[in-house]
């Protein structure tokens, strides 16, 4: 087994140099490599772009807005002005905003339908004594589900009517449902919880993100799965074990010392226990993003007990998986302790990007010729695309190598084991250019970097497979936010984080962006061409064109290996 010489703290060769030497060097620490992973939340500092502030809703304090009520003798556009900044007290159903509207529409005024997202600088103007309008800039929505969407910072008019009441006061007497939040305050009064469905094989978990507020999360987490349907791109993709015609019941979740007591309606009386087990699955995991710590399920007051549904983790090996002159493997104990089988099909291959399958029997790869090929430790490299242009390969969970040419987004295609060939059907309508693609460990969904209109893009699609697993096409592709530059590399950092490299006008940027979510974009190490992601994003790695590996340490970036050629991406690990 090759042995990892350190390597200097700072190295500029260029790449036929960091190829001719074949020395790979480990600086990190153990107490360094320690500090790094205890970061679990997102960069915070430099430039953030279109999206939604970090916030990592587990472990952030519950923090509680207490916005003022409305003022004796105040103009209908202070009035209005207090009514959209009651829009932060969500508690007793935001009873606080309740108090600037008139008697007759406080009980009908939703403000679960929407919450408008905006940079927080509104303009109120007043065109007669009984009408308002606030203009404000808009960068984007909660639906009634929970399901956020990034809006490109338009400028939307809302309208209000006021009447004075008998005592003399000012009350809105028209106003539109759903609260108005500054993007910097969404965070801390709707937090992210995931949804869980399962993929279409039953072995994957697969996130669905929803913001709700804290004060009721696991009511709203539980009818949301039991009453709801996944997000419309989405659907196509996913299952979920609860049929039609069994919902919650009843319509409220108790918790007591971490206990959420979830009631299904007679019809779960019928349901045979594989199913049972697993809506037990999709109730533990998508309330455990609330913190709850287990679910009791029952019936018409009878208690059920079923045996959870197993699912397969996603999760991948902590250490770099990467490609020297000393071999290909993993890089752990200072040494390269190669993958058995897979190992001498790559070294012999030499790629230039390389994703491994979870069960790592196989590889996809793109070729120093610019091809793709399967890498395959029986047969060898075995070529699956060879048109021109093509961007570096993504490999699903049933085998199938994914690739498409840069300059022709829909010409997506599927090789599968058996080298059967399938063109993706209605894949990135609208995209002039895919920089970057990559499945989700669970194959569920399509991430890109794209070319849409003349700005770089990130797009999630749907993947919709037929009874046997083989993919057909991709739903309709999901903006989720902008990039600074063009894309160079894109990676799953979990499952629900994309990180993307792209060109900023200022230098390399990482960009992690949140599926349906945040998003947040830092500098990057210069010369980064690459990125692989762990198992959070706190772990992501970057490669650079001189065969430098950095890992995140607190803010800023740590030199961890030096003469690396490729630094792979994992789809999983072998169970």
């Amino acid at each position: 087994m090759p042995s990892i010489a350190a390597a200097p703290a700072r190295s500029r060769r260029s790449p036929s140099t960091a190829r001719g030497r074949g020395i790979l060097g480990l600086l990190a620490a153990a107490a360094a490599v320690l500090a790094l992973t205890a970061c679990g939340s997102l960069p915070t500092d430099g430039q953030v772009y279109q999206g939604l502030p970090v916030v990592d809703s587990l472990t952030e304090p519950e923090f509680a807005f207490a916005p003022a009520g409305p003022q004796p003798g105040a103009t209908p556009t202070e009035i209005v002005d207090g009514f959209l900044r009651a829009g932060t007290g969500a508690a007793g159903d935001w009873e606080r905003a309740r108090e600037f509207l008139a008697p007759s529409i406080r009980n009908t005024w939703n403000p679960d339908a929407s919450v408008t997202v905006d940079l927080g600088e509104r303009v109120l103007v007043s065109p007669t004594e009984s009408q308002v309008t606030a203009d404000l800039v808009r960068v984007g929505t909660v639906d009634d589900t929970g399901a956020y969407s990034p809006d490109d910072e338009t400028t939307t008019r809302l309208s209000f009517r006021l009447g004075q009441q008998d005592d003399g006061e000012w009350r809105i007497t028209e106003a539109p449902d759903g609260v108005v939040l500054a993007r910097n305050v969404f965070p801390r009064v709707f937090h992210r919880y995931s949804i869980m469905y399962f993929d279409p094989t039953w072995t994957y978990l697969v996130p669905d993100l929803r913001w709700f507020p804290s004060g009721n999360a696991p009511t709203r987490i539980a009818g949301a799965l039991l009453d709801g349907s996944p997000s419309p791109w989405l659907a196509a993709s996913v299952r979920t074990a609860a049929p039609e015609g069994v919902f919650l019941d009843p319509a409220a979740v108790p918790v007591s010392s971490g206990v959420a007591s979830v009631g299904l309606s007679s019809e779960a009386q019928a349901l045979d226990p594989e199913t049972l087990g697993r809506i037990q699955t999709q109730l533990d995991e998508s309330l455990r993003t609330a913190n709850i710590t287990s679910v009791q399920l029952s019936v018409a007051d009878r208690t059920l007990v079923p045996d959870a549904a197993a699912f397969r983790s996603t999760g991948v090996v902590s250490q770099a998986l990467v490609l020297t002159e000393d071999g290909f493997g993993l890089v752990t104990g200072g040494e390269l302790a190669p993958l058995e089988d897979l190992s001498p099909v790559v070294v012999a291959a030499q790629p230039i990007a390389i994703q491994v399958s979870a069960d790592r029997d196989t590889a996809a790869a793109l070729l120093p010729d610019g091809s793709v090929a399967r890498l395959d430790p029986v047969r060898g490299v075995v070529p699956t695309d060879t048109r021109q242009g093509l961007v570096a390969p993504t490999v699903d969970p049933f085998g199938y190598i994914w690739s498409v040419p840069a300059g022709d987004p829909s010409q997506v295609q599927a090789v599968g084991p058996d080298d059967s060939v399938v063109a993706i059907a209605d894949a990135f309508a609208g995209a002039t250019q895919v920089q970057a693609m990559s499945l989700s460990r669970d194959g569920t969904r399509l991430a890109a970097s794209v070319n849409a209109g003349g700005r770089g893009e990130i797009w999630v699609a749907g993947v919709v497979r037929n009874a046997d697993g083989v993919p057909e096409r991709l739903g309709v592709s999901e903006l989720l936010g902008t990039l600074p530059g063009p894309g160079t590399s894109l990676a799953w950092l979990d499952d629900a984080t994309v990180g993307v490299l792209a060109a900023g006008p200022g230098g390399p940027t990482l960009t992690e962006q949140t599926v349906g979510g945040a998003q947040a974009t830092t500098d990057a190490p210069a010369g980064v061409a690459s990125i692989a992601g762990v198992n959070t994003p706190s772990t992501v790695r970057l490669h650079t064109s001189d065969g430098l590996v950095y890992t995140r340490r607190g803010a800023g970036w740590t030199q961890s290996l030096a003469d690396v050629l490729v630094l792979a991406t994992q789809q999983g690990r072998p169970n």
